[in-house]
């Protein structure tokens, strides 16, 4: 008898952006003329850096020759990259503890942030900000951490952190105890951030209560505010408690190439089911060795390059471009009567649905009458109800065309 895991059984049958992608595909499948503009996926427009260009091509042609040729690499990453994240990305900003022995190249956040789970135990309670990044909740689901899924779409042994209006999108200290806390800043979906002492906070209570923050920081190249941390590691005794997550993507626009991060720091510890303390660094570790080949040699240096002046200078150029964008959706969603939300300190804009339209039907609202793609905020948790997600990864020339069909269509 072939036995499955019922853990899948119990989490919907398909993830949200795949039944997005579903529904678009059927709108175009039935109208073939229609001009689509999505911003509902998290996708990049631009190509990527002409520096990210030239490190492919010379790992490309190294893989030509036999005397530079590369076959397998180190599972952790090419020293040479980690090298260049922990100059560039920390100790640039004052953080000189994260060394390159505790960074971990991978394939991308998104897979960090879900096999991470692999080295703690099923019986941690998780707690998640919500709305959240469906990730987060489905992968604790599949390892049987969540519990059953209720009819209101809360699941019995996840604890929620409600971030709404009404507390500013800032999530409050939960009445229980979790044993993992997972924190996105600047945040998915709602394109909103906490400020140094909001951070410092859940720091302190995860300190306090020898818990285990999981830090998403996938969008921190869109930070413009002075007092919004980069990392997690600006904050004192984050290195006790926090592992911190962080993506090319976005960034560099390596959504089709993958590769991403992870900084777990040695001094970071757990316990076993016997009590003894053990170095999550040495358990991940061991973990991507017996799991993970390592990241495409090619990729890895073409990420290499974005640290070069002229690398860093266009990933600059990359990331204003998608800024201007969020701050004419921000202008133009405003001006058409929307209230809105995000587009500062990220790329992501959270809209409220008018007329209390549910987040679905303002998504078909949207495809139908604007041609239009957003991403239903209720596909992110409960408190996502009454709002869609937009982002500003489309071209200057569709983020116009798009304010443009929102107008004409708020006018009539």
């Amino acid at each position: 008898m072939i036995k499955v895991n019922d853990n899948f059984l119990r989490i919907p049958s398909s993830y949200l952006f795949s039944e997005i992608a579903r529904q678009v595909s059927d709108y175009c499948h039935t109208h073939p003329n229609a001009k689509i503009i999505r911003m509902g996926i998290g996708d990049v427009t631009r190509p990527i850096c002409p520096a990210a260009i030239s490190g492919l091509h010379a790992g490309a042609d190294e893989q030509a020759q036999a005397s530079t040729f590369h076959g397998y690499g180190p599972e952790q990453g090419y020293q040479w990259l980690r090298n260049a994240i922990a100059t560039h990305d920390y100790a640039s900003r004052g953080i000189t503890s994260v060394t390159p022995d505790e960074i971990f190249i991978g394939d991308g956040a998104k897979s960090d942030l879900g096999n991470i789970g692999d080295i703690l135990s099923p019986d941690c309670r998780v707690a998640v900000t919500d709305p959240v990044y469906p990730v987060y909740v489905d992968t604790n689901a599949m390892a049987g951490r969540a519990g059953t899924l209720s009819e209101n779409g809360l699941w019995n042994r996840i604890i929620y952190l409600p971030c709404t209006k009404e507390n500013g999108f800032v999530p409050e200290l939960p009445h229980e105890v979790p044993d993992v806390i997972y924190l996105c800043y600047p945040n998915n979906p709602t394109g909103t951030t906490l400020n140094r002492q909001q951070l410092k906070v859940w720091v302190d209570y995860a300190l306090a209560n020898n818990a285990l923050i999981l830090f998403d920081s996938a969008y921190e190249a869109y930070i413009t505010d002075a007092d919004v941390p980069h990392s997690i590691y600006e904050i004192p005794g984050a290195r006790q408690c926090a592992i911190e997550f962080r993506s090319f993507s976005k960034t560099a626009g390596f959504t089709g190439l993958r590769l991403g991060y992870t900084v777990v720091p040695h001094d970071l510890k757990g316990f076993g089911a016997n009590g003894e303390e053990v170095e999550l660094h040495r358990l991940w570790l061991r973990r991507q060795t017996t799991k993970f080949n390592g990241a495409s040699y090619v990729v890895q240096r073409a990420a290499a390059e974005l640290y070069t002046p002229e690398g860093r200078r266009q990933v600059r150029q990359t990331v204003d471009y998608y800024m201007a964008n969020a701050l004419m959706l921000r202008n133009g969603l405003t001006e058409a009567g929307f209230e809105v939300y995000g587009g500062v300190n990220a790329p992501y804009i959270w809209v409220k649905t008018p007329d209390a339209m549910s987040s679905w039907d303002f998504f078909r609202f949207m495809l139908e009458k604007c041609n239009i793609v957003v991403t239903p905020g209720a596909g992110f948790g409960p408190s996502g109800e009454g709002y869609v997600r937009l982002t500003a990864f489309s071209t200057h020339e569709a983020t116009t065309r798009a304010i443009e069909r929102i107008a004409a269509l708020r006018t009539r």
